[in-house]
């Protein structure tokens, strides 16, 4: 099914700020300097626990009580006899400090979590081999420097998403090409021009200055020394003059591109499906500079006190007919290559890209940034999460 309004309104929290990993697959994190604790992934499993404590996105745990079609819970506990004990975060810092008190067995962590729980030592590696339909996942979803170290997975990926530019077709012309209509041409269309709210936005600047301005260096919009930083900061004020609204949940860009209030702006797929759905004149695309992402990973607390409940959600989410419900309801493209064959909108995987990796290598995902540089840079430090976050408040004055 395609997401409707009342599918989105259960997900809209998921909005409220920052989501998910670094550019592309990769080497893991740990050749830029990122050195997390030695832990260790089960070598098998044991009897289940009869419950599991998950933290997670909305709409990522459904079990019919927000939407009578939408529960994948009520088989996985009859089959596992694993009771699902979930909490909906509404912030990666929230899920973050929720895994620091030991109390939840896995997250469903977006990039700009995901370093930090792996660098506190609050999520710990996983065994891949216990977890069978991993091997179906797509390969362009495996070793990211999102979600592994050194070629250890720290946890198994759930969906991906590209962050788009999105247009009104009868009030924005020529058709747009580049960033550059929301940044440096921004002023044509001041004060209907809206952005993601949110200070890993600030790696959408980074993104264009990397195309626009090389001598700026930029290699990894998430990896940026102060020099960087300041200009992107700089690019992202000069913006604030023009910026209508930022968003921070689907309604609300949708609501402002059909009244007119934004013609111009990033958006997310399936907020651009919902916003045509509506009747609103818009198109969405990945510019020609290429653009930020999200990727999602299902990590297992270091103090799981149900890892082997655990380890069968984490299986059952990715599963080929469970990760394409998931997909279709939060509007985002599965992790599990054969969920393509399940989707109830046959063209869905088309729409999202799914299986096109080379759609996907134009895509920086969300990642955490760290002073020790994600680019592999040792000669500087790079500016932390924690600045990016003073610096996004500045900007929006």
């Amino acid at each position: 099914m395609r997401l409707t309004l009342k599918a989105a309104v259960a997900v809209t929290l998921l909005l409220a700020t920052t989501a998910c990993g670094s550019s592309g697959s990769g080497s893991g994190a740990s050749s830029s300097g990122l050195n997390p604790p030695d832990l260790k992934a089960p070598a098998a499993l044991g009897a289940t626990e009869g419950q599991v404590d998950l933290i997670a996105w909305a709409g990522y745990v459904e079990d019919g009580s927000n939407d009578p079609k939408a529960d994948w819970v009520s088989d996985f506990e009859k089959q596992t006899g694993c009771q699902v004990h979930s909490k909906t975060a509404a912030s990666s810092d929230e899920m973050v400090k929720l895994m620091k008190t030991g109390q939840y067995d896995a997250v469903s962590a977006s990039g700009d979590a995901s370093l930090r729980l792996i660098a506190s030592g609050d999520a710990a590696p996983v065994n891949t081999d216990l977890v069978p339909n991993y091997r179906d996942i797509f390969s362009g979803l495996k070793d990211g420097a999102w979600n592994s170290v050194d070629g250890r997975m720290y946890g198994i990926p759930h969906g991906r998403g590209a962050n788009l530019l999105m247009y009104n077709t009868a009030k924005v012309s020529p058709a747009p090409t580049s960033w550059s209509a929301v940044f440096d041409d921004a002023s044509r269309y001041k004060g209907h021009v809206t952005a993601y709210d949110s200070p890993i936005y600030i790696a959408d600047a980074a993104l264009y200055l990397k195309a626009t301005e090389p001598d700026l260096g930029i290699k990894d919009p998430y990896a940026l020394d102060q020099k960087q930083f300041d200009a992107a900061v700089s690019l992202l004020r000069k913006q604030n003059a023009n910026i209508g609204e930022y968003w921070s949940d689907y309604l609300k860009e949708i609501s402002a591109f059909k009244s007119g209030d934004s013609v111009i702006g990033t958006t997310w797929q399936v907020i651009a499906n919902l916003t045509a759905d509506e009747g609103a004149e818009v198109k969405a695309f990945v510019p020609e500079e290429g653009s930020t992402g999200w990727s999602d990973t299902w990590m297992v607390s270091a103090k799981a006190k149900h890892p082997n409940c655990a380890y069968k959600w984490l299986d059952w989410i990715v599963s080929p007919k469970v990760n394409a419900q998931v997909a279709e309801y939060f509007g985002e493209a599965p992790a599990n290559s054969k969920a393509c064959e399940l989707t109830s909108d046959k063209n869905f995987c088309t729409t999202y890209h799914a299986s096109d990796e080379t759609y996907w290598k134009n895509i920086a995902f969300w990642n955490t940034p760290i002073e020790q540089c994600l680019d592999g840079r040792t000669d500087v430090k790079c500016v932390p999460y924690a600045k990016w976050v003073q610096a996004w408040t500045e900007i929006k004055g």
